[in-house]
């Protein structure tokens, strides 16, 4: 998968997992579009993602994504909670992702840095604003690891549509690593 195919799918991937806006179903379907042919695993969960939110309005969609990340979540979406909880290592975590981020010019806004769509849109940065080592330690000892333990939270066969959706980015991320080695 070329780099920028990981920058367009990593911001598309982002929004899909920040609040939800009157934007997020046609986001949904441009995500699919863009990985329909790369992954065919991940479009039929992308899809499936997507034909669940386009029978629900707005506001249920925004009221799912509360009850799945926010409010007593199914899921928390902060990287350095699923891989550390709430201890100093989590906060050793947030520090090294905000000096990576500082060093490329990015900055996390008003949410955490351990936010799962930060660091997707981090990762969706140009190669060249971000240090590529972290990076990939990042992806394979941090996102995919916690989207893991994220997955496992929900109930075998979940109807909740952000189980389709964090399973597609997963299998999307599991793949990078190995279309990186074939391309080095």
């Amino acid at each position: 998968m070329p780099q920028d195919s990981i920058g367009v799918l990593s911001n598309l991937f982002a929004d899909l997992l920040a609040y939800p806006t009157p934007d997020t179903p046609h986001q949904a379907l441009e995500c699919l579009a863009q990985i329909q042919a790369l992954h065919p695993a991940a479009a039929s969960s992308l899809e499936s993602f997507s034909a669940r939110l386009e029978k629900l309005s707005l506001e249920q969609i925004q009221e799912l994504y509360t009850i799945t990340f926010d409010l007593q979540p199914v899921c928390y979406p902060y990287i350095g909670y699923q891989l550390f909880g709430e201890s100093y290592k989590r906060g050793a975590f947030m520090a090294q992702l905000n000096e990576a981020y500082h060093l490329s010019g990015y900055s996390a806004g008003l949410e955490l840095p351990d936010h799962l769509s930060v660091i997707l849109r981090f990762l969706g940065l140009d190669s060249a604003k971000r240090e590529d080592d972290f990076s990939s330690a990042l992806l394979a000892e941090g996102l995919v690891p916690a989207l893991e333990k994220m997955l496992h939270t929900f109930t075998q066969h979940s109807e909740n549509p952000y189980f389709d959706l964090l399973s597609a980015l997963h299998l999307v991320l599991v793949q990078i690593p190995q279309e990186e080695m074939r391309h080095a």
